[in-house]
C-alpha cells in the first residue's frame, strides 16, 4: 500500500467520516442502497442504537490518498451476534467447547439490517482488495477471532473470494414488479390457489373494519412516528426483548432522510391500531452524478411494523399487500421482504440468494468451517430448488 501512497486508518465513530465523502464513495458502487448512507449509520450511533454499550463498537476503516477517501466500510468490533442475522453461536459456541474466545470479533455491517447491498466501498476493484487486505491486517493486529463482511453486494464477493474470504450463503425473498397494470393484475399472474388465498386474506381484515393511509417522507408527522414507534416497540416486548433501535434513531430518519420512508398506518372506527414501515430508494444517491440513469431500479424494503390490536391477517395486509400494491402504482420495480420467512413465498415473494463473507483466525476452526459451509452452501442450493419449483406464479 505504501507504494501506492494509500493510507489507512482506523476512526472511532462514523461521526469522524466526512458525510459528503463518504456518500459520494457510496454514489459509485453498483449497489447503494439508503441503510449505507452517512446518515443512517451516523443515526445509529448518535441515538446510541449501535454503540459499544448495545454490543457494537465502531472501528471504520477507511483507505485515504493524500486528502482524498478512496476506500471505506461501517466495521465494528462485536462482544455477541445479535442483530446480525447471519447466524454464527454454533461457531462461537465450538471456540467456548475447546477453551478459544470467539468474542471479541469484527463485523462489516449495517447493524440491524438484513439488506444486501455494498458493503467495501472502494472507487475501483483494486482498492477494495487493499480494503479487504487492510481488514485481514488489522484484525491479525488486534487478536481478533473473526471478520464476517455480511450481506455484501456482487462486487463485494467476487473481491473477498479473491482474497481467501469463505461464502456463506442465506436465501431471502424478494418480489419484482412485472410491468403490473394494478394489484387485480398481478392476482391475475398467480395460481388459482394463491389468488384465492390472498383475496381471503385481504377480505378478512376489511370485515374487520380495518382501513389504510400512507404518508411519505414529509408528510409522515410526528404524532405518525410516535405512534409507529409504540407499535415497533410492542412487537420486540411482545417477544421478550427490548427494541433494538431507539425512538431517537427514527427522529433523526424524519429529520435527515425523511425521503426514504414510507408508513403505512391501520385504522379501525377512526382510530390507529397498527403500522408498517418501508425503505425506499428515494432518488439517486447523488443529482449530478452523470450516470444517475445508470442506477439500479428503484426498490422499496420491507422492514419495521406492529399493532396495538390483534385483527386476522393483519400483519399480512400491512407488511405485503397494501406495500405492494403502493409499489405497482408508484412504479417501483422491486420489494425485498427480508430475512428468512418462507411464508413470503404465498405472496409472490420468490426466492433469492445472499451472501455474507467470513475469515477465522485459527487456522483449524477455519478448516472445519470451511467444510461445513461447503455442506450448507449444497443445502442451501437444494432449498433454493425445491421453493423455485413451488413458484407461485401461473405456468405459461
Amino acid at each position: 500500500m505504501a507504494e501506492s501512497a494509500i493510507i489507512a486508518r482506523i476512526l472511532a465513530s462514523p461521526l469522524e467520516v466526512d458525510a459528503s465523502a463518504w456518500n459520494a464513495l457510496l454514489a459509485q458502487q453498483s449497489h447503494p442502497t439508503p441503510f449505507m448512507r452517512h446518515e443512517y449509520l451516523a443515526a445509529l450511533h448518535e441515538s446510541q442504537s449501535a454503540v459499544p454499550r448495545t454490543g457494537w463498537t465502531p472501528r471504520f476503516m477507511t483507505l485515504w490518498e493524500g486528502d482524498m477517501l478512496v476506500a471505506a466500510c461501517p466495521l465494528y468490533i462485536k462482544s455477541h451476534s445479535y442483530g446480525e442475522y447471519v447466524f454464527d453461536w454454533a461457531w462461537a459456541s465450538a471456540y467456548e467447547q475447546h477453551g478459544l474466545p470467539y468474542y471479541p470479533k469484527a463485523v462489516v455491517a449495517v447493524p440491524f439490517t438484513p439488506v444486501p447491498g455494498a458493503r467495501l466501498l472502494a472507487r475501483d476493484d483494486t482498492t477494495r482488495q487493499w480494503l479487504v487486505q487492510a481488514l485481514r491486517q488489522w484484525c491479525e493486529d488486534e487478536g481478533l477471532s473473526s471478520l464476517h463482511v455480511l450481506f455484501a453486494s456482487d462486487a463485494d464477493v467476487l473481491t473477498g473470494a479473491r482474497q481467501g474470504l469463505m461464502l456463506r450463503h442465506t436465501v431471502q425473498f424478494h418480489w419484482e414488479n412485472a410491468s403490473y397494470q394494478d394489484f387485480d393484475d398481478f392476482l391475475a399472474r398467480l395460481t388459482q390457489e394463491k389468488r384465492k388465498k390472498i383475496r381471503q386474506e385481504r377480505r378478512r381484515v376489511a370485515e374487520a373494519g380495518v382501513t389504510f393511509r400512507w404518508a411519505l417522507g414529509a408528510d409522515i408527522t410526528p404524532s405518525d412516528w410516535d405512534f409507529f414507534y409504540r407499535c415497533y416497540e410492542r412487537t420486540y416486548l411482545e417477544h421478550g426483548n427490548p427494541p433494538y433501535l431507539t425512538r431517537a434513531f427514527f427522529q433523526q430518519m424524519a429529520e435527515r432522510m425523511p425521503e426514504h420512508w414510507l408508513l403505512f398506518i391501520a385504522e379501525r372506527e377512526g382510530r390507529p391500531i397498527a403500522s408498517s414501515l418501508i425503505a425506499i430508494d428515494a432518488a439517486p444517491f447523488s443529482a449530478s452524478d452523470p450516470n444517475r440513469s445508470q442506477k439500479p431500479p428503484r426498490t422499496a424494503y420491507g422492514r419495521y411494523w406492529g399493532a396495538l390490536e390483534p385483527v386476522d391477517c393483519l400483519h399480512f395486509e400491512a407488511c405485503y399487500y397494501q406495500p405492494l400494491a403502493w409499489c405497482i402504482a408508484h412504479g417501483v420495480q422491486r420489494f425485498e421482504g427480508g430475512a428468512q420467512g418462507e411464508h413470503k413465498m404465498a405472496r409472490a415473494l420468490l426466492p433469492v440468494q445472499a451472501t455474507s463473507l467470513h475469515w477465522l483466525a485459527h487456522p483449524a476452526f477455519a478448516d472445519a468451517v470451511e467444510r461445513f459451509l461447503a455442506r450448507e452452501g449444497a443445502g442451501v442450493q437444494e432449498y433454493l430448488d425445491h421453493l423455485q419449483a413451488r413458484s407461485p406464479f401461473r405456468t405459461a
